[in-house]
C-alpha cells in the first residue's frame, strides 16, 4: 500500500486568501515584532516551545530559525526542549516557558500555579503579552499542521545541522521541488523568492 501525498497543499495556505492574510499578519507583527513589554528573543522562545508542545516541526524549525537570526546561540535554542534541565534558563524563563509548554497542550493544561509563579517575575501586561504569542503560534501549528505545509529550504538546513540532537525531523513537511520555498519569512536576504 503507497502512502498518500498531499496534493497542491501550497493552494491551501491562508495567504490565499487574501484578506485573512492581510489581517493575520498584522496580528502577528503587533504580537511577535513589534515593540511590547517581554523582549522578542523571549517571544520567539516561547512561540518554539508552544511548537513543540503542539506538535507542528514546521512551526518548529521557523521558531528555532528565527532565533538563529536574531543572533542566538544554538546551545539555547536546542535547550528550549530540555529547559526544565537547562541552566541556560533563568528561573522567569522557565516559568513563562511552562506557560507555553502546558498551554499548547490539548487539552490546556495550564493551572492557577503557573499565574502565581509568573507573577513572582513579570507583569499581568507581560504575562497577557505572553498568552497572545502562545495563542498565535497555536494558530499557525493548526494551520501548517494541517495542510502539512512545506518548510523553507533555509529553515530545514539550518535545522538539521542543529537540532538532531533534540529529535527534531521535518517529517510531513518535507515537499517536492515545486512546493519548495527558498528563504525563511524572515530571512535577511533581499531576494526572498517564496518558490521555484
Amino acid at each position: 500500500m503507497t502512502e498518500a501525498k498531499y496534493e497542491d497543499r501550497q493552494n491551501l495556505e491562508f495567504f490565499c486568501w487574501p484578506e485573512l492574510a492581510k489581517q493575520f499578519q498584522g496580528l502577528a507583527q503587533l504580537v511577535m515584532i513589534d515593540s511590547g513589554n517581554v523582549s522578542r528573543q523571549l517571544r520567539s522562545e516561547l512561540f518554539t516551545m508552544a511548537s513543540i508542545s503542539g506538535g507542528c516541526q514546521h512551526c518548529q524549525a521557523h521558531g528555532a530559525y528565527t532565533l538563529h537570526l536574531m543572533g542566538v546561540e544554538p546551545e539555547r535554542i536546542r535547550d528550549i526542549w530540555t529547559f526544565e534541565q537547562s541552566s541556560a534558563f533563568s528561573e522567569a524563563e522557565r516559568a513563562a516557558l511552562r506557560l507555553a509548554r502546558d498551554g499548547a497542550l490539548v487539552p490546556n493544561m495550564v493551572e492557577p500555579g503557573h499565574f502565581a509563579d509568573l507573577r513572582k517575575h513579570y507583569s499581568d501586561r507581560q504575562i497577557v503579552e505572553m498568552l497572545a504569542v502562545i495563542s498565535l503560534a497555536g494558530w499557525f501549528n493548526r494551520w501548517n499542521n494541517s495542510i502539512a505545509t512545506v518548510t523553507d529550504a533555509e529553515s530545514l538546513d539550518w535545522a538539521k545541522v542543529n537540532l538532531d540532537t533534540v529529535g527534531w525531523s521535518v517529517g510531513k513537511h518535507a515537499g517536492e521541488a515545486h512546493e519548495q520555498r527558498k528563504k525563511h519569512p524572515r530571512s535577511s536576504d533581499a531576494d526572498r523568492i517564496e518558490y521555484d
